[in-house]
């Protein structure tokens, strides 16, 4: 599938920032499964774009630009082309052996009793593999999704039942961790049927296997990520993940953000 995705976001100020930065991880990378046809990033001020990596492999775009400001927009756009591999994740940069993941950290850490769930609902599975599928259903069930929910940690999503897929995501990665498994937060952009806008971000999660590699989990939808994903940055958790991370010096509490996320199915590529 080609996927085609605008991305604009425009920030207001009520009162003019003295200056502004941000942080951006928002471009995707190739690997079995995606490959980036064409993809931009601009900003429509004057500042420099700079570009790196950071250390989970990641690609970065950093601004920054001395006020006052009243007004920017951030624009992302670009098409990737998709297949479906049945969420196996191949051929990644991968800067860090698979027990890095089993770290928890503050949005992820589990407690006794969420350590106690995980090992109940996937007690029927003989192996890793049909273990995190059970896990995937279990914290479907367990936690309804809501978009409109604020960010969450695994233990607060667990006690609420209820989480945004940010909070889905931490409650699988902490279950996961719980039975032996390294796992890892993704964020991206999910292609839907119905109208999109800014939930078209998207949080779901990785968990490694003995001799398969990497397997994508999406909870909030109860399945393994397809085509219709698009796989941009990883991390221990959504903190690392986040594609923006903003600081506006001033009075930039007040800003307004507008976003607008236009995705098309550009094609489908057939394969006989």
């Amino acid at each position: 599938m080609r996927i085609r995705v605008q991305h604009e976001t425009t920030y207001q100020f009520q009162t003019p920032a003295r200056a502004v930065l941000q942080v951006l991880r928002m471009t995707p990378r190739n690997f079995e499964g995606q490959h980036v046809a064409n993809w931009r990033i601009d900003v429509n001020m004057d500042c420099r774009l700079t570009t790196s990596e950071d250390a989970f492999g990641n690609i970065v775009h950093e601004f920054s630009a001395d006020g006052p400001v009243s007004s920017f927009a951030v624009l992302v756009e670009g098409e990737v082309e998709t297949s479906d591999t049945a969420g196996v994740v191949r051929g990644t940069r991968e800067n860090f052996p698979a027990e890095l993941y089993l770290r928890p950290t503050d949005l992820t850490q589990a407690n006794p009793k969420l350590s106690t769930w995980a090992h109940d609902v996937t007690s029927e599975a003989s192996d890793q593999l049909g273990k995190l599928h059970l896990l995937l259903a279990a914290c479907h069930s367990h936690a309804a999704f809501d978009p409109a929910l604020g960010e969450a940690t695994a233990l607060e999503t667990f006690a609420a039942q209820s989480a945004n897929a940010a909070g889905l995501a931490h409650l699988f990665m902490a279950a996961s961790r719980s039975l032996g498994a390294p796992a890892r937060c993704i964020s991206g952009y999910v292609l839907r049927e119905e109208p999109v806008g800014p939930e078209s971000l998207h949080v779901w999660a990785e968990a490694h296997v003995p001799g398969l590699g990497w397997v994508a989990f999406d909870p909030a939808y109860d399945h393994c990520p397809s085509d219709r994903h698009i796989r941009i940055a990883c991390a221990l958790d959504y903190l690392g993940a986040r594609p923006v991370r903003a600081s506006h010096s001033g009075h930039g509490e007040d800003a307004k953000m507008d976003i607008r996320v236009v995705e098309t199915q550009a094609q489908r590529q057939w394969q006989s």
